[in-house]
């Protein structure tokens, strides 16, 4: 077991892990550790922003995980992703760069959180963006993370944003201009055609520092503690136990891992600890507590015209494109089959909306095709509803003390039954919209659920046989106050010295949009405090 030393030790090398360790790296006098349990970031649908939806379930790239049986969707085993790469789920997701709501950071300052309101959180959004669009009062030109805009040919979208005018909904430029209600393309993790993972952004550049040592295939094992405070990670690598020391350890394991590791280092609630063997060195019942999870399921309908996405998919032309794209970083694999977005309130009254609705222009099933060989899939209008404010509330625990068994996780979709009510709110709302306008000369038959299901309790069991989620997980350490709270503001944990985390798993509640970019402005932050402390 080799044994060394470093001033920080970051433990996951995801969206937040890879910010905070090139961010601490660029201080010459400070080392700096990255352990990653997945490998390289290497495979080339990794880099394609069309293959994106190939990466689901890879068998490789990611962890297979699922939940327990859920109880409130007819004890459906839903599926819980996690990138098994560097950039861990940056690597492997939809690329979109959203950061929710501004009034969803004044209110985990209001939960106890003081220094994230959306002023103070701000700063560090556009610290890690080089926008497209330049230095503007919310977009950053000079950060690490490359985002760039996202275009549609597809006569599709112009008509859903016609639409979508037509019935005086706000049809935007910019998501992240302010309020993002209203129907927009959002700006995507891609640059020169390729995605822009944490790991490209971040630890490319910082990759030749002499005080930075990256290991990937590192999978850890628990944190050692010594007379509370954290001393050291203990690791297997290449089939080698391993120890470092550290001055300081920061989590950045998402999640999932994070309170799973804790748990294993006996940090997390004494009596499911004992159960599985484990001495508790802290009792902290929040650690693994309050998983939160923005549930969606899909609609489906046919098309009047031909999609331009489904063309791009035949064989020939792919093999085509895909070689261009390779030379030049352009053309047909460098797009994805999204043609809008909409945040939306379910009532006017509401402070923020509640409701996203993605809109894509594919079959979710699509595949490659070519005459003589095998046709396409038939081609439609793919939405899916997502429930961005969810009152329900699971759990990470462990399966077993082996830290190589995987963590039980619970969502308990739809166990509170607003979540269910918001979601058939939105498969109307999404029927009805589909019927207006210019899109109503676009969409022909619903496909999926099918216009028979019509009442609540037909809508109610098609939701609960169908949802699943958008792959957000977030809160299971949560920071701020209370007995519920695992770190404070400056994103200690409590009653552990020398121990931080830095990921999702920290939100106090899950912001209404995608994760990705809050969790690398969780990083920067993160590395802002480590570095002044």
């Amino acid at each position: 077991m080799q044994h060394k030393a470093f001033d920080y030790v970051v433990v996951g090398g995801g969206s937040a892990g890879c910010a905070v360790a090139a961010r601490l790296s660029e201080d010459p006098g400070k080392t700096v550790l990255l352990l990653e349990a997945g490998g390289p970031e290497r495979h080339l649908l990794m880099k394609m922003p069309l293959t994106f939806t190939a990466l689901r379930g890879h068998p490789t790239l990611e962890w297979g995980y699922g939940t327990d049986p859920e109880p409130y969707v007819n004890g459906r085993i839903v599926p819980a992703a996690r990138g098994r790469v560097l950039g861990g789920s940056s690597s492997v997701n939809g690329m979109m760069y959203s950061r929710g709501h501004p009034r969803d950071y004044d209110q985990w300052r209001q939960l106890g959180a003081d220094g994230w309101g959306w002023d103070e959180v701000l700063p560090y959004f556009k610290k890690s963006e080089r926008s497209w669009r330049g230095e503007t009062p919310t977009h950053g030109a000079s950060g690490q993370l490359r985002v760039s805009p996202l275009r549609s040919g597809e006569p599709i979208a112009k008509a859903i944003r016609d639409t979508a005018r037509g019935l005086r909904y706000r049809v935007l430029d910019d998501f992240e201009a302010g309020d993002p209600e209203g129907f927009a393309l959002p700006d995507l993790t891609v640059f020169g055609g390729r995605r822009a993972s944490a790991a490209t952004a971040f630890l490319e550049p910082a990759r030749r520092r002499a005080n930075l040592k990256i290991v990937t295939g590192a999978h850890v094992t628990r944190i050692t503690l010594e007379k509370g405070r954290a001393t050291g990670v203990e690791y297997q690598a290449a089939r080698e136990a391993n120890a470092v020391q550290a001055g300081e350890i920061i989590l950045c394991g998402g999640a999932y891992a994070t309170p799973q590791i804790l748990m294993l280092s006996g940090v997390g609630p004494a009596e499911h600890l004992r159960r599985h063997g484990i001495r508790p060195v802290l009792d902290l019942p929040g650690v693994g507590s309050g998983l939160q999870e923005h549930p969606l399921a899909p609609m489906a309908f046919s098309l009047k015209r031909p999609l331009r996405f489904t063309q791009g998919l035949r064989a020939d032309k792919l093999a085509l494109s895909g070689l261009y794209w390779w030379l030049t970083g352009r053309g047909f694999p460098a797009a994805m089959p999204l043609s809008s977005i909409a945040y939306l309130k379910s009532r006017p009254d509401l402070e923020r909306p509640d409701l996203e609705h993605i809109f894509m222009g594919t079959n979710m099933a699509a595949h490659v095709w070519l005459p003589g060989w095998r046709p396409p899939r038939p081609d439609q209008l793919t939405v899916l509803n997502v429930v961005l404010r969810p009152g329900s509330r699971g759990s990470v625990r462990l399966r077993s003390a082996d830290p190589f068994d995987k963590p039980r996780i619970q969502f308990n979709l739809l166990q509170d039954p607003e979540d269910l009510r918001l979601m058939r709110h939105a498969f109307r709302w999404t029927r009805d919209f589909v019927r207006q306008g210019e899109l109503a000369d676009h969409v022909a038959d619903e496909a999926l659920p099918g216009a028979a299901l019509a009442d609540d309790a037909a809508l109610d069991a098609y939701i609960r046989q169908t949802v699943g989620t958008a792959q957000h997980p977030a809160s299971s350490c949560k920071m701020g106050q209370g007995p519920d709270a695992v770190v404070d503001a400056q994103l200690k944990v409590r009653g552990i010295e020398g121990l931080r985390i830095a990921d999702a798993s920290v939100m106090p509640t899950l912001i209404g949009g995608h994760t990705n970019a809050p969790s690398i402005m969780i990083g920067e932050k993160a590395a802002d405090m480590i570095q002044a402390s």
